[in-house]
């Protein structure tokens, strides 16, 4: 099979998911891109996920230019995306996980963007809400799951998360690093360019909010692009993390600490996206508490914040003890 295009990698992370990995890759085996290899890897599941995986890979290998299935002792998620980045061969990388579902023309509207758009990393669709039945459902204003249309607030995350944020996701301001330090808004289905995690570092068990940490370290070197059009379906149900809100809570703040950690020590040489952004606004402000770049800076020791004002060719202001611009 002759391929045109560039190769896509996409990577699935599978654990306990019997009832739904063959879904999910069905649902990457009928996408319209064409030229894509499949590398999935079963992280020590305890039911018949791998048996399951095994079992469609004859019409795999048909559909794929190159299949890749392993199984592992169980090493948690970030090990496991690392070991599945550490396979790909391809230029963009689309990650699922192994009870999602991608609508069949996801990767071919996020590559038509991203290889149009060189100064974006990331491109995503919107996500749908599927249960286990794999039944569209809809979110209340708690982000509860609603199945009655005509009782819900919101029909997709894009909505639900828009509405909290108050900006538009057709705006700069997605994927802006400045607001996702605040919150994460990056809907699933995402395909990223492959080159960016050369800069952006690859997961680590200091950030187990793997998704979100990927997202604030994209977002240092490169933009994100947010396409208006339902690309994924999301599966709510009772095994999802985001139901344990407090494991959730502590997750995000202990990948919050590792990133302020490693603002601390950044090159901002290298982060010249998000810093100049930060500079060029002539401002700084706290929100809630979180630290910004600018406030980061002022703890460095004087000689080398005046060497990164020098870099971006401003004027030293001070910040007063609310960090607004003075």
């Amino acid at each position: 099979m002759t391929f045109n295009k560039h190769l896509v990698s996409v990577l699935i992370p599978a654990y306990n998911h019997e009832n739904y990995i063959q879904d999910t890759i069905k649902s990457i085996i009928s996408q319209t891109y064409k030229n894509i290899e499949l590398i999935v890897i079963d992280d020590g599941s305890k039911d018949s996920t791998w048996e399951k995986i095994l079992k469609i890979k004859p019409e795999c290998d048909k559909r794929f230019s190159r299949v890749v299935f392993k199984t592992q002792k169980n090493q948690g998620t970030c090990e496991t995306f690392n070991r599945l980045l550490s396979l790909a061969q391809g230029e963009y990388v689309y990650i699922i996980a192994s009870d999602d579902l991608a609508k069949p023309s996801a990767i071919e509207k996020e590559y038509t963007f991203l290889s149009n758009n060189s100064d974006y990393a990331l491109c995503v669709g919107d996500n749908e809400i599927i249960d286990a039945d794999s039944n569209i459902c809809y979110l209340d204003k708690q982000m509860n799951v609603v199945k009655n249309k005509n009782e819900a607030d919101f029909e997709t995350f894009g909505q639900f998360m828009q509405s909290n944020l108050h900006f538009s996701f057709l705006s700069s301001r997605f994927g802006n690093y400045n607001e996702l330090y605040f919150t994460n808004h990056i809907p699933n289905g995402y395909l990223i360019r492959r080159s960016v995690f050369d800069k952006a570092g690859y997961f680590t068990k200091e950030a187990p909010l793997e998704d979100y940490w990927l997202m604030l370290q994209i977002s240092k070197y490169a933009k994100m692009k947010f396409l208006d059009d339902v690309l994924f379906s999301y599966r709510q149900h009772g095994a999802n993390t985001v139901n344990n809100r407090e494991k959730m809570l502590i997750m995000t703040n202990k990948t919050k600490e590792h990133e302020y950690q490693i603002l601390k020590n950044a090159d901002f040489e290298s982060m010249l996206p998000v810093v100049k952004e930060v500079f060029e606004n002539g401002y700084c402000y706290k929100r809630q508490g979180i630290p910004f770049i600018f406030e980061i800076l002022t703890y460095r020791k004087p000689e080398k914040r005046v060497k990164i004002f020098k870099l971006f060719n401003i004027k030293i202001f001070q910040c007063n003890k609310d960090c607004t611009s003075v």
